[in-house]
């Protein structure tokens, strides 16, 4: 007897909610690289350290990569999403929705942050914490200047937006996208977290600084453009070293088929 698989696919994963389910894959990823990297920080900073905390970060990127990629791409970063529009792999409208998508993910993210980090015994002093809210001047780990800070997000974000327009490109090698992208991440979040905390994401600033308020609103201006700035200097990067494409005329391809056909007779 011939068995039959039936396989029941749900209304709402239907081809024409696609984009839809795009969107709240970039929410999701979004809220766990928010969740997981300032989550980390807030609750367990003191025991793990910077370098626990870089960790989190890129292991949270690196497990999106291959859960939601296939789905959205897995951007969950608006200068990420910015690199890939100027690379004409998406639509502007997509990229828009991307993008607020994101950002929800991460007030979503910062807010169940703050409740948890509230629930400990004496709760949590939101001013002196910050919250994982990024930050220069007075603000900085390091207490690095604004300008010092600015240049930072910007090379910061640069190396991470050529290395998803890379690691990503029809060229690059199969499944190993996601190595590449959280292993980058986790060296930026090494080399930026003393200098603001480490954005490289306006989705992740923006999060935080609406329950920090103050300082925090005061200065997301600059982790919002620095990224944004670094996104574009990647893309005309990228752009400028990315090996042509092989355009192969029909005459040509059916002369090589002809000669592997050849080939294999012998």
């Amino acid at each position: 007897m011939e068995m039959k698989t039936v396989v029941y696919t749900p209304r709402i994963l239907s081809r024409r909610h696609l984009p839809l389910r795009k969107y709240l894959a970039e929410f999701l990823g979004t809220f766990v690289l928010v969740f997981g990297g300032v989550g980390s920080a807030v609750l367990a900073g003191s025991h793990i350290g910077y370098a626990g905390v870089a960790f989190a970060f890129g292991l949270s990127l690196l497990a999106m990569v291959y859960t939601i990629g296939p789905i959205s791409g897995c951007h969950i970063n608006p200068a990420v999403t910015l690199g890939v529009l100027l690379a004409k792999r998406i639509g502007s409208r997509d990229a828009l929705m991307y993008v607020i998508a994101q950002i929800f993910g991460a007030i979503v993210a910062s807010a169940l942050i703050l409740l948890v980090a509230s629930s400990v015994a004496g709760g949590y002093d939101l001013a002196a914490g910050g919250l994982g809210a990024n930050g220069y001047g007075a603000h900085s780990p390091g207490q690095y200047s604004m300008t010092g800070a600015f240049i930072a997000e910007v090379i910061l974000t640069m190396f991470l937006v050529v290395t998803v327009l890379g690691a990503t490109d029809v060229k690059a090698p199969v499944g190993f996208a996601g190595l590449a992208i959280g292993l980058v991440l986790t060296l930026i979040h090494l080399v930026g977290i003393p200098i603001t905390n480490t954005s490289v994401n306006p989705a992740r600033s923006i999060g935080p600084a609406l329950f920090v308020q103050g300082w925090a609103l005061q200065q997301l201006w600059l982790f919002i453009v620095a990224p944004l700035v670094g996104a574009v200097l990647a893309a005309l990067a990228y752009a400028t070293i990315r090996l042509p494409d092989t355009v192969i005329t029909t005459p040509a391809g059916e002369r090589a088929l002809d000669s592997e056909q050849a080939q294999r007779r012998k």
